[in-house]
């Protein structure tokens, strides 16, 4: 069996985030959080629902968004991803633009409903592939969804930051990042190189453990024809089992 590429390990590392979670929901264009949340589910003895947008297989919602956001409103959803065209050190998003509000000269989709997830979902975590000083800024130019809220009850927030880099949680009380291990074939350097803010860092950051056989099979497998009916393009970029 070849090795894991750096998606199978992005997949595997989101799926052992979801790990105890009940329902996770997945947005729009975010195929390799589908992933790992299929993946999640694989592995779960307890019957985890996994939501998917633009799935018809695993998308129960009928009026979309609607629904997803009165079962964030009502506890029901345990696990959401969110990221951003900006990411800084207090856990804030951008998906604005870059630049002063409004003139700014680059533009992005827009934040959508991510403020509201970003107050109730438990475990939200920001997903990035890229890992540049472009990306983790040490201030985002505009607040899409904060990643602290002072004086305000708030069941929901950042738990953790998946990039193609490393992993880090996210200590809400101190509103700080903590490096937790860093992806084989990269290091701590890099890590600091690539981030305009500071981060909380083990003395020894460790290695991100690599999926073992029966994990690559899993996801070179079934997850891949699942995830396929929702993204066939991405689905045929991962290696067959």
């Amino acid at each position: 069996m070849t090795p894991p590429g750096r998606t199978e390990m992005l997949i595997s590392v989101i799926a052992r985030l979801l790990e105890g979670c009940r329902h996770v929901a997945v947005g729009a264009s975010s195929p390799i959080p589908g992933s790992g949340a299929l993946l999640a589910r694989s592995l779960s003895n307890d019957g985890m629902r996994v939501s998917v947008l633009g799935s018809r297989r695993n998308n129960f919602f009928t009026n979309g968004g609607v629904e997803l956001f009165d079962l964030a409103a009502e506890g029901r959803i345990d696990a959401f991803f969110l990221g951003g065209g900006q990411i800084d050190g207090r856990g804030n998003i951008n998906l604005v633009g870059v630049g002063d509000y409004p003139t700014g000269e680059v533009r992005w989709p827009g934040s959508f409903g991510s403020a509201y997830l970003y107050y109730l979902v438990p475990r939200v975590i920001l997903f990035r592939e890229e890992h540049t000083r472009r990306v983790m800024v040490p201030q985002v130019d505009f607040v899409s969804a904060p990643g602290t809220s002072e004086g305000i009850h708030r069941p929901g927030g950042p738990f953790a930051m998946v990039t193609g880099l490393g992993l880090f949680h996210f200590d809400r009380d101190r509103g700080r990042f903590r490096l937790e291990s860093v992806h084989p074939g990269h290091t701590v350097e890099e890590i600091r190189d690539n981030t305009g803010f500071d981060f909380e860092c083990p003395a020894s950051a460790p290695f991100t453990p690599v999926p073992h056989a029966e994990i690559l099979a899993a996801i070179r497998g079934p997850i891949r024809d699942e995830i396929a009916e929702t993204y066939p393009r991405f689905a045929s970029q991962l290696a067959r089992a």
